[in-house]
């Protein structure tokens, strides 16, 4: 028993110290922990300029959408065509973006259409930012067509041409219904940029990647990216939780 004991324990000794020695060269030795941060700066980077871009795109195509279903279900003409051919390149656009992968339109901006770019930050931050606009569209839209229609005759009757009374009636009520679904978007988005190692970018698992290939090791570098990312994400679901409580507290005031 003591035996057993006694090589459970340098068992036990031995794993340690070969877990302190990769720990050591994956984030001490040379200041590789430097390379972690600078590659969490790049993923933070292109994660929230793409959400920043996203989030614009989103809103003007669900402006188109929603625009659209409103006239149909009144029968206005008016301005109809127009409309009819901004709605069909809405749809195109939203079928095309939502029914591919990620990872073949993120290869065919860099290899297809900016073939020519050398910035894969901004190819990048393109890429994404098309593809979370697809997404965050049908939210926007699900948000503006839950406010009453009546909103939208108050807010005109006021006044207000159609785009006040969107951005000054609308869309802060619809804001507050679509939080949690653009959060939830916001954290995918962020775990979605890790996507960028095909194309070469140093980000936070290309860095991991990379300091796995020098140290012959990628259990620590790969776990520790995990963390990294584990981590974040707590971060922005609390921090999301917090706004959503205190625009719940300001409603029931």
């Amino acid at each position: 028993m003591q035996t057993i004991m006694a090589l459970a324990g340098s068992g036990a000794q031995t794993w340690f110290a070969k877990l302190s020695k990769d720990l050591y060269q994956t984030f001490v030795e040379k200041d590789r922990w430097l390379m972690f941060l600078k590659g969490l700066g790049i993923t933070v980077e292109v994660a929230l300029l793409a959400l920043v871009l996203g989030i614009v795109i989103g809103v003007c195509v669900a402006m188109v959408r929603s625009t659209h279903d409103l006239r149909r279900v009144k029968k206005k003409t008016v301005g109809s065509v127009f409309l009819d051919i901004l709605n069909v390149i809405c749809h195109i656009y939203l079928t095309v973006i939502r029914g591919t992968p990620m990872m073949v339109q993120l290869l065919i901006m860099y290899f297809v259409i900016f073939v020519s770019v050398r910035n894969q930050v901004v190819i990048a931050v393109i890429a994404f930012g098309i593809n979370s606009g697809a997404y965050v569209a049908e939210i926007v839209r699900s948000g503006i067509m839950s406010i009453d229609a009546g909103q939208m005759e108050a807010g005109r009757s006021l006044g207000l041409s159609y785009g006040q009374t969107m951005k000054s009636i609308i869309i802060p009520q619809a804001f507050k219904n679509i939080l949690p679904a653009l959060g939830n978007e916001m954290i995918v988005l962020f775990k979605d940029t890790s996507l960028v190692t095909v194309i070469g970018l140093m980000d936070l698992t290309k860095t991991a990647q990379v300091i796995a290939g020098a140290t012959y090791q990628a259990y620590v570098p790969l776990i520790g990216a995990a963390v990294v990312y584990l981590v974040c994400v707590i971060i922005l679901s609390k921090i999301l939780g917090v706004v959503e409580r205190r625009l719940r507290a300001g409603d029931k005031r």
